[in-house]
């Protein structure tokens, strides 16, 4: 028989104890501790298993964990044990920090504790809202169901993120190449005609004059911009993790005209669909609006939720403290009423979430064919104004040249 070594603690007085002992299997030795009044914590067979370490600066991506949740719910559908089932989807995972977190859930429930506790240790990977819908599954016994939920929820909230990005990283990066250009053209490209004019000696036009300035600013205090750019970078990030400074910064964002909106729908998305989940999962309603406000990732909206769950408390409606806050639209409002009114309030968010994100997708949509043509016509003209104001002391010298002749 295989050899176990396992750790634990004495029930009587309250002691660990560790050792080595023979058994048929893990979970025979597990009853034969807890029959001699043992609670084990770590139970692995020696020689054999071995205790991956969840690596330091690793990350697990969103996407890998709705297929962890929709793997898990597949096998534990299908009759077969949970500790089986995190064995057969841990073994066959390529990212080595998400395969260490795994088998550590699996010997922490093998060890006698719940699949909740076990992923509550792992906050980076299974968040507040995971672990309590586990918690939920775990004690109405629709674990496989609420992981299906769970693994739907979060492609949806990958899908809005990837929304997010497209929105404000997109114009971001074409602006900045674009910067990059001009800068590149009137640090290298100008002075090459500005040596050329003053070996003429000709009166320069006003825009080449402009440009010549500007061409020398950018020779001269070129490392001082790029340090100037990148304090001001850090500044930002800097203020922005002070609590003022995310209350200005994120107000600013949802009033910025079209991202704004943007930014205001996909709140708006995330909001109906993760408090529908939640309570569809069987999450009281106090505690869903507190995780869900914690996952917005704006303070503004977040606090407008605190504020919904607080008049709740007090025995008001949701939708009455929702019109009063100004964050969400009135037709949410409006269809957050009939909801409670109707008693399906779960089904009426889960509308309003399916209504908003297809919204982002057409105005992200939108915003990318608008986008590009002003993108091309700005540059056009920015650069195009470089190289004729750089010709035009030319062609005064041609036509000087010509009326001699």
């Amino acid at each position: 028989m295989p050899i176990f070594v396992y750790k634990g603690r004495n029930v009587k007085d309250n002691t660990r104890v560790s050792g080595r002992r023979t058994a048929p299997n893990k979970q025979a030795l597990i009853a034969a501790l807890r029959r001699e009044q043992i609670f084990p914590t770590s139970v692995r067979e020696k020689g054999r298993e071995f205790q991956f370490p969840v690596l330091r600066g690793g990350k697990v991506k969103d996407k890998e964990v709705a297929i962890f949740a929709r793997q898990l719910s597949v096998m534990i559908n299908a009759g077969l044990p949970l500790v089986q089932a995190l064995e057969a989807i841990g073994s066959h995972k390529e990212n080595k920090v998400f395969k260490g977190v795994i088998t550590q859930v699996r010997n922490e429930i093998e060890g006698g504790s719940t699949l909740t506790d076990a992923m509550r240790k792992h906050p980076r990977v299974f968040n507040e809202l995971f672990t309590n819908m586990i918690s939920a599954g775990e004690i109405s016994g629709a674990l496989d169901t609420i992981l299906q939920r769970l693994s739907q929820f979060i492609e949806k909230i990958v899908k809005l993120k990837s929304a997010l990005k497209s929105a404000a990283i997109y114009p971001s990066v074409v602006l900045s190449v674009a910067a990059g250009v001009i800068a590149l053209i009137l640090w290298k490209v100008v002075p090459v005609f500005r040596s050329l004019f003053e070996g003429l000696g000709v009166q320069l036009p006003l825009p080449t004059r402009v440009v010549i300035g500007a061409s020398n600013f950018v020779s001269n205090y070129m490392l001082f911009i790029v340090a100037g750019f990148g304090l001001l970078a850090f500044g930002a990030s800097s203020y922005y993790k002070t609590n003022n400074g995310r209350h200005v910064i994120d107000a600013l964002i949802l009033k910025l005209p079209i991202l704004g909106e943007v930014f205001k729908k996909i709140a708006t998305a995330r909001f109906a669909r993760t408090l529908s989940t939640l309570i569809v999962s069987g999450i009281a309603i106090l505690e869903a609006l507190e995780i869900t406000a914690r996952a917005t990732g704006n303070i503004i909206i977040q606090e407008a939720i605190l504020k919904i769950r607080k008049a709740i408390e007090q025995g008001k409606s949701i939708a009455e403290p929702m019109a009063e806050g100004r964050v969400f639209s009135p037709m949410v409002t409006q269809m957050v009423a009939i909801g409670e009114q109707t008693g399906e309030l779960d089904s009426m968010l889960i509308k309003i979430s399916d209504y908003y994100e297809e919204e982002v997708d057409v105005t992200v949509a939108n915003l990318m064919t608008l986008l590009e043509p002003v993108m091309i016509v700005f540059l056009g003209l920015v650069i195009g104004g470089i190289v004729i104001s750089m010709y035009l002391p030319l062609f005064t010298l041609i036509a000087k040249l010509s009326r001699g002749a």
